[in-house]
C-alpha cells in the first residue's frame, strides 16, 4: 500500500507498506443493480464495452458534484465503456474500458473529467521480517504485554481502568484484510460490516475481505482492538469492533476506485473511524495541476467529505519517506511499478499525499520507544495533527528492536513491524475510545478531542534533527511545543483522551 507503512531502510511510505509482489487480483464481479444509492452505496451495473483496443483498465469519472451521475453513465456507455460502480452521493462513476484514449474521449456532456486508475500501480513497500514470538511470563494484562512498549507509552492500561471501548463503536481497517480466525481477533471482527473493495465494488464474502498475500491489515487490527482474553496482546480499544475493508489487491496496490469504495462503504455501514495506512497508487503525491491526477484528487476528497458527513473520522499515516510535507521537495519515485519510468517532480502546495493530506483527515506521524520522531517518519507543520508509536529500530531505547509488536498472519502469531502504518492505528484506537465515551461527538469533534488530549512534545533542541548521525535521515522541526511539524499537537494519550 503505498502505502502501508511499514518501514524499509530506504524511503518507504507509510507502511505504505502494503505492497508486495504477487498475482494481480481480478476486478470483483459486478453485484446486482441497486436503486437510489442514497447513502452512497455503489450501484454496480454493466453495459456493452467498446471495441477492444488494448488491455481493459478502470477509470475514475467525475460528474459535476451538484449534478446527477446519469449523464456521466450515458457518456461512459456512449464512449464504449462499461460502468463498474456509481456513487451518486459524490458524483463519481467507476468505469472500465479497453480504449487507450478513454479518459480524454469520455469528457463532455455530464462528465467533468476522468483519469485511469491502473497501469502505473506502485508495488507494496518492503516490510520487516515478521518474527515469531513465544509467550512471555505475564507481568500485567496479557501474556505478551511486556513487549507492548507502545501501549505503555500512550497509557493504555490506565485508560482501560476507565473504559476498554464500546461494542457500539466500529473501526474500519482499510487495508489488506484481517485474519478473523486469529485468537486475538476472532471475537473482534464484525463480518456484517466487512467487505472487499478491490475493483471498486463491495464483495462481502469472508474469502474476499480476508488476507491473501499480506499480514499488514492483521497487524494494524491487533494494535487497534486485539481482545483482552489472556491469550497474547491487547489493543488500544479491545471493547470496540473491527470491520475489515479490503482495499489492497494481491499485488499490493491501492487503486483509487478501491479507496473511494472503502470510504463510501464506511459511510453507509455505520463505521465510526477508519484507519488508512497507505497512499493511493500510482502516485505517492497527487497534483491538482496535473490532468492525470486531478480527477483522483477530487474523487477521493469527495468520498472523505461524504464519510465525515455521516460521522466517520478518517485517520491516515503520514508516510515513511522522511519528507517535510509542508515544504517543497523532489519526488522521483512515482509512478514506481515499472510500467513507465519514474518522473522527477517538484512537490509543492498543488500536490498532496492521499488520503493523509485530504481535508478533514487526522494525519499521524511516528515515534519510537524514546519518544522521538521515528527516523523514517514524514512530518510537516500544519499537516501532522498528532504523533503515535510507530517504532524505530535505529533508536530502540531499552526495547529489544524498537519495533511495534502485534498480531500476524498466517499462523495466528505475533510479530514486529515499524512504520507510520503502525502509528496510525494507535491514533485510530484512541479515537474509538473517545467515541465510546462521547458517542454524541461529530467526527470533527472527535478529531479535536484527540488533538486536545495529546501529550505535547517540543521540537528537538536546535530544531535540526539527525537521528542516525550521517545525514541520511536529517530533518528540521518547525513550530511550537503545542503544535509542530514532528509531533503535531503531541503524542496521543489513551488515558487523557478518556478522562480529559
Amino acid at each position: 500500500m503505498h502505502s502501508h507503512q511499514s518501514e524499509s531502510p530506504q524511503r518507504s511510505g507509510e507502511t505504505r507498506l502494503l505492497r508486495r509482489p504477487g498475482a494481480r487480483a481480478a476486478v470483483c464481479a459486478a453485484v446486482a443493480v441497486l436503486a437510489g444509492a442514497a447513502l452512497g452505496s455503489p450501484a454496480a451495473l454493466s453495459a456493452p464495452g467498446g471495441a477492444a483496443t488494448g488491455d481493459a483498465q478502470n477509470f475514475v469519472v467525475l460528474a459535476p458534484q451538484e449534478a446527477s451521475v446519469n449523464g456521466a453513465v450515458q457518456r461512459v456507455r456512449a464512449t464504449g465503456g462499461s460502468v463498474v460502480a456509481r456513487y451518486d452521493a459524490i458524483g463519481v462513476v467507476i468505469a472500465r474500458s479497453t480504449r487507450a484514449d478513454f479518459a480524454s474521449a469520455v469528457r463532455g456532456d455530464g462528465v467533468q473529467s476522468a483519469a485511469a486508475t491502473t497501469g502505473f500501480g506502485a508495488p507494496l513497500r518492503p516490510e520487516d521480517t515478521i518474527e515469531a514470538a513465544a509467550p512471555d511470563p505475564a507481568t500485567t494484562g496479557e501474556p505478551l504485554w511486556s513487549r507492548q512498549w507502545d501501549m505503555r507509552a500512550i497509557q493504555v492500561a490506565e485508560a482501560h481502568s476507565v473504559t476498554t471501548g464500546s461494542s457500539d463503536v466500529v473501526v474500519g481497517v482499510l487495508d489488506s484484510g484481517i485474519d478473523a480466525s486469529h485468537p486475538d481477533l476472532a471475537s473482534q471482527v464484525d463480518a456484517a460490516r466487512s467487505a472487499s473493495c478491490i475493483g471498486g465494488v463491495p464483495d462481502t464474502s469472508p474469502a474476499a475481505w480476508g488476507p491473501t498475500t499480506s499480514d499488514h491489515g492483521t497487524h494494524v487490527a491487533g494494535t487497534i482492538a486485539a481482545a483482552r482474553n489472556g491469550v497474547g496482546i491487547v489493543g488500544v480499544a479491545p471493547g470496540v469492533r473491527l470491520a475489515s475493508v479490503k482495499v489492497v489487491n494481491d499485488d499490493g496496490f491501492i487503486f483509487p476506485e478501491a479507496a473511494v469504495c472503502g470510504f463510501m462503504w464506511a459511510a453507509a455501514h455505520g463505521i465510526d473511524v477508519t484507519n488508512n495506512s497507505y497512499f493511493i497508487d500510482p502516485w505517492e503525491y497527487n497534483c491538482r495541476n496535473d490532468v492525470r491526477q486531478r480527477p483522483i484528487w477530487i474523487a477521493v476528497q469527495r468520498a472523505i467529505r461524504h464519510a465525515s458527513g455521516q460521522g466517520v473520522l478518517t485517520v491516515a499515516s503520514a508516510g515513511n519517506s522522511n519528507n517535510d510535507l509542508a515544504h517543497k521537495f523532489i519526488d522521483d519515485g512515482s509512478p514506481n511499478d515499472g510500467s513507465a519510468p519514474p518522473e522527477e517532480r517538484l512537490i509543492n502546495g498543488a500536490c498532496v499525499d492521499l488520503p493523509a493530506e485530504a481535508p478533514g483527515v487526522v494525519t499521524v506521524s511516528a515515534t519510537g520507544p524514546t519518544g522521538a520522531k521515528s527516523f523514517y517518519s514524514s512530518y510537516g507543520l500544519g499537516v501532522v495533527e498528532v504523533a503515535a508509536p510507530g517504532g524505530d529500530s535505529r533508536q530502540p531505547g531499552a526495547e529489544p528492536n524498537g519495533r511495534v509488536f502485534s498480531t500476524t498472519w498466517p499462523g495466528s502469531g505475533w510479530g514486529y513491524k515499524q512504520g507510520t502504518s503502525m502509528a496510525g492505528p494507535h491514533a485510530a484506537g484512541v479515537a474509538a475510545l473517545i467515541r465510546s465515551v462521547h458517542p454524541e461527538l461529530s467526527a470533527g469533534a472527535v478529531a479535536a478531542a484527540l488533538q486536545r488530549t495529546a501529550d505535547a512534545q517540543a521540537c528537538p533542541e536546535g530544531r535540526a534533527y539527525d537521528p542516525t548521525g550521517d545525514g541520511a535521515w536529517a530533518a528540521f522541526c518547525r513550530g511550537s511545543t503545542q503544535n509542530n511539524g514532528f509531533y503535531g499537537h503531541g503524542e496521543v494519550s489513551a488515558y487523557r483522551a478518556v478522562t480529559g
